[in-house]
């Protein structure tokens, strides 16, 4: 079955060029468009990697980019389709390339895997020379989006820790015991209370 199935983009072919209104930010390298034909298309920002939301300075990518395109006005030449179904392109607003301009604020890394870009890694050279963005971070928080969730998923807690775990027994941070509880009960209870500079790191002495 088509992935695109449900976006009417079955036929999408990967030179097509999408265009429309930016009316959701998902994160600092995930948008939603709003087609003339009035279809809402999840976009993937092509060749870069922006911090998780759960990273230090996730929100803020996800701001930078929400400054650089929310209800513009955007084209998207669509290079490939990934796995979770999203056209993956580089969005322009008129001759503005978003990639690009991520880079160059310091507000994600150039994604290894999939850009040979070389104009890019010079931007990111520049905005890590002038400490932009995540270079501005210590060094210790800045590691690349592949490598955190490589990470993270290799440091979740198993079943039987996460079920030793229950929502709304605590309900601050002296109440923890762990870096892993507090982590649950911000990512699983919505206990935003124990992350309160919003940089995705509950109970900071804990976690640090």
């Amino acid at each position: 079955m088509c992935a695109l199935l449900n976006l009417g983009l079955c036929n999408l072919s990967l030179a097509q060029t999408l265009s429309g209104q930016v009316v959701g930010i998902t994160d600092g390298d995930t948008f939603t468009l709003l087609t003339r034909e009035k279809e809402q298309i999840r976009i993937r920002v092509a060749e870069i990697d922006a911090p998780e939301r759960a990273q230090p300075y996730g929100n803020r990518s996800r701001q930078a980019l929400s400054d650089l395109i929310f209800n513009e006005e955007v084209s998207v030449d669509v290079q490939v389709v990934d796995r979770y179904g999203r056209p993956v392109g580089r969005p322009f607003v008129g001759s503005k390339d978003i990639s690009a301009e991520m880079i160059r604020i310091g507000a994600a890394w150039v994604y290894r895997s999939y850009s040979d870009d070389q104009t890019l890694y010079d931007l990111e050279r520049t905005a890590k020379a002038n400490g932009l963005g995540i270079w501005g971070l210590k060094e210790h928080e800045r590691v690349p989006p592949w490598e955190w969730r490589k990470k993270d998923r290799t440091s979740t807690p198993g079943i039987a820790e996460l079920e030793a775990f229950k929502c709304g027994e605590k309900t601050w941070c002296r109440e923890m015991i762990s870096c892993d509880e507090a982590r649950f009960h911000l990512r699983s209870c919505g206990l935003t209370r124990l992350d309160g500079d919003g940089d995705g790191i509950p109970c900071e002495t804990l976690c640090r």
